[in-house]
């Protein structure tokens, strides 16, 4: 490895540029490191830390030139060997994380402050490493959206953070939303060296965020255009030439834009394009340790997959799951409440990295799974989902028309643009009073369930399947109906029906409890949604032996874990609470079959 060095005199900035070797693998420098930039020096660097910068190759040979913030723990020596945490994404230009932040001298972005501040991770003895994807802050390239080239980024950094010689070999992952998604890639990649991955809720399939079942979303052309300005954000002044040229990369290179609004808008889940970027598919035998979170309410980056991922990975796993918007585990809001609800997110973290990078056991027990349910309460679980018995819902036949009619449940309005930043508006108040008859409408009809007898919870992934008439659109959605009709909408899925025939499709995962005498409500018709973007065939679908597939578990064998009701939950019921009147007595049973 070849290291060169120089001088930003306007940032005030030593800079360490590291060059491997093309392939991804670096043998140790013998040169020390630069000292690099204290907070004392530049108020933008992290107190206890020291930030230097690096450049070295992608791992696709394809001659991309990947930039890194290096922060260093200011009490030891330049050479002090130490594990590192690194974060891969498109949110760590020194100007803004997806726009200008009003920054008037260049510095390491600050989009992860409260996990180093909160955790002390400097005085711990941890370096910190920000790498730009292919496209974005200081890398070249062109986007990728999560594909081949991303993730010959996300193992070139694994690599090159393992093999510098102030690293002990040893890196774990850290990140929210899209760099959880290159945490979810980490794993996938099978690299020795990454110990432990956090991922706070991530898109676990990239095609579920733009599409569903062939039906394209709002966002489908909203989010690379979103992307595009990210990767296009003027750079500061006082960074060095090198950083500056490599931001403007798509000044003349034209095509990464264009390419990135054409590439991801086939809505084939099948193509060789989709199939690259399955995160779940591709985890099937990993086995790095996982710590994830996941909102089931979530209205940005859905619970879409994740049973699937989840299964496919053998490794150690630490979940908390729940009835959250898209937040991070440690956020509060303005009251302090902690948005997921649960304490002491950092400390577990800081356990689970110990453990798993520096061999230390943790004197505290944590649950494998801690999960909140739609009653606020939260649970140890040793795996999730955990299924006392299944169940499949005969569905009486019936029909609608798909006429893309507005439903009185509507989406409330809000735009969906980049993984990190969706808008969790408030639903037009007629949205909330409106009644909805049992008997549906011409646009859709409702099946039953009997009233169930003990409570029981609806858990992991429904799947639908049923035989269409024509082709269309079909929205299925998932009600819990109280005895006096009071019913929320807790699960919801669409497709696109290209042919009279079969259709089967995953519902988003879930973790709702019914209690007893509710009954299951399922609702089958046209997409009458804002939340994404079809077009009404006019056909008069006839559905005939569908069928709805459940996990049940019984709440009764419940282990309490500390906890409290996330506040988003509140704000979802009065989303989707309506009345339903003259709801049926019900044509297929809800209720446990497990021996208990």
């Amino acid at each position: 490895m070849g290291i060169r060095r120089r001088t930003a005199a306007a940032a005030g900035a030593l800079i360490t540029i590291a060059t491997l070797a093309v392939g991804g693998t670096a043998t140790a420098a013998t040169a020390s490191p630069v000292p690099g930039v204290t907070h004392e020096e530049n108020p933008r660097v992290p107190e206890g830390a020291v930030w230097t910068e690096a450049y070295f190759p992608s791992a696709d040979h394809s001659g991309v030139e990947l930039h890194a913030d290096v922060l260093r723990p200011a009490n030891l020596p330049s050479r002090a060997r130490t594990p590192v945490i690194l974060a891969v994404g498109p949110y760590f230009g020194h100007s803004g994380q997806v726009g200008p932040e009003g920054w008037t001298r260049t510095g390491p972005s600050s989009r992860f402050a409260d996990f180093t501040t909160g955790t002390g991770l400097f005085a711990r003895g941890y370096t910190y490493v920000m790498v730009d994807l292919r496209g974005f802050g200081g890398s070249t390239g062109c986007l990728d959206w999560v594909g081949p080239g991303e993730q010959a980024d996300v193992r070139a950094a694994i690599q090159w953070a393992a093999t510098q010689p102030w690293s002990t070999g040893k890196v774990g992952m850290y990140g929210k939303s899209y760099d959880a998604v290159t945490g979810l890639v980490g794993n996938n990649l099978r690299l020795g060296a990454l110990k432990a991955v956090v991922a706070q809720e991530p898109v676990w399939d990239m095609y579920n965020y733009l599409f569903s079942n062939a039906v394209p979303r709002p966002n489908v052309t909203g989010t690379p255009n979103a992307y595009n300005g990210i990767a296009t954000l003027a750079q500061l002044a006082d960074d060095t030439d090198r950083y500056r040229a490599n931001a403007a990369y798509e000044a003349s290179h034209p095509e990464c834009l264009s390419d990135n609004l054409t590439n991801n808008n086939n809505p084939d889940a099948g193509s060789a394009y989709w199939r690259a970027r399955d995160l779940a598919a591709r985890a099937k035998g990993t086995s790095t340790p996982l710590f994830v979170t996941q909102g089931f309410i979530e209205n940005n980056t859905k619970p879409e997959d994740m049973q699937e991922y989840l299964g496919n990975h053998h490794g150690v796993e630490r979940g908390w799951l729940g009835q959250w918007e898209h937040v991070r585990g440690n956020e509060t809001n303005g009251q302090g409440q902690l948005l997921q609800g649960r304490a002491g997110f950092f400390d577990e973290v800081m356990r689970f990295y110990d453990h798993y990078l520096k061999g230390i056991r943790p004197t505290v027990h944590d649950p494998a799974y801690a999960v909140e349910d739609n009653t606020g309460v939260w649970r140890a679980q040793p795996t999730w989902p955990v299924a006392s018995s299944y169940t499949t819902a005969k569905l009486p036949d019936g029909r609608y028309v798909d006429d893309g009619a507005a439903s009185a449940l509507a989406a409330p309005a809000g735009q969906q643009w980049d993984m990190e930043h969706a808008a969790d508006p408030a639903p037009p108040a007629a949205l909330r009073v409106t009644p909805l008859s049992a008997a549906g409408d011409a646009s859709s009809y409702y099946s039953w369930s009997t009233p169930a007898k003990s409570r029981l919870r609806v858990t992991a992934t429904p799947r639908i399947t049923l035989n269409a008439s024509a082709p269309g659109n079909v929205m299925v959605r998932l009600w819990d109906v109280a005895p006096d009709g009071t019913a929320v909408m807790f699960d919801e899925n669409v497709a696109l029906i290209q042919r009279a025939g079969r259709v089967a499709f995953d519902l988003k995962s879930t973790d709702w409890t019914f209690e007893a005498g509710h009954q299951l409500g399922v609702q089958l018709g046209t997409i009458g949604s804002g939340s994404w973007r079809d077009t009404p065939s006019g056909n008069t679908i006839e559905v005939t032996r569908a069928r709805l597939g459940l996990a049940l578990q019984n709440p009764r064998f419940d282990v309490p874990t500390q906890g409290d009701r996330s506040p988003f939950l509140d704000t979802y019921l009065r989303q989707y609470t309506r009345t339903i009147t003259d709801v049926g007595a019900g044509t297929f049973p809800l209720a446990l079959r497990d021996r208990h």
